[in-house]
């Protein structure tokens, strides 16, 4: 008798990539500034596109954009941000790949007001993650209140790419929302 087949969410079927991320990453807590800088921006880099085209482009991601590191994304000269829209390793399109630049300083300025990207980010969520347990996709929202009010706050100061519906995204990306639905053997905390 076969094992019964592992039960994931509903979007993270498609895919080897989308799977190994769901299981190793998606709705896990987050921390750290680079790391949820880099959410940031991918979230935004994935505006009108498939999760699965930034996931599958994610380490050039990284390559173009230093690893994400603030600092040096901060730095990016206007050169660099053309050579970066040649590359066809990301989704080259111009308002998304100099926001990664407007975002970077967006973030220290952040990181000025606040001490760290990371604690302004899970204020929003008193500091731990709110679990909606929802039992199938209907339960699961595009956007809420708590991500209008992410939205507004960083649109405040000057982020980019960051509507509601992004930002509820990037909440359960980094596990400060968690919505694995109900049979989701990662509700569980089981392996695949």
């Amino acid at each position: 008798m076969s094992p019964a087949p592992v039960k994931r969410c509903f979007w993270a079927n498609s895919s080897d990539s989308e799977r190994d991320y769901h299981d190793t990453e998606w709705g896990r807590p987050l921390h750290g500034d680079r790391a949820l800088f880099e959410f940031l921006c991918l979230e935004g880099a994935q505006a009108g596109l498939s999760w699965r085209t930034i996931l599958e482009k994610r380490d050039n991601y990284r390559r173009v954009f230093h690893d994400f590191d603030i600092e040096c994304c901060a730095r990016l000269g206007d050169q660099e941000l053309e050579r970066a829209l040649t590359d066809p390793g990301i989704v080259r399109n111009r308002l998304k790949v100099y926001g990664v630049r407007r975002n970077a300083l967006a973030a220290q300025a952040v990181q000025q007001q606040h001490g760290s990207l990371d604690a302004y980010l899970w204020s929003f969520v008193g500091g731990a993650p709110i679990d909606n347990r929802p039992v199938d996709r209907s339960d699961v929202p595009a956007s809420t209140p708590l991500s209008d009010r992410l939205s507004k706050a960083l649109r405040k100061y000057g982020f980019t790419f960051v509507g509601t519906t992004i930002c509820y995204a990037f909440l359960q990306a980094t596990g400060m929302v968690n919505d694995h639905l109900a049979d989701c053997f990662c509700r569980q905390g089981t392996a695949p």
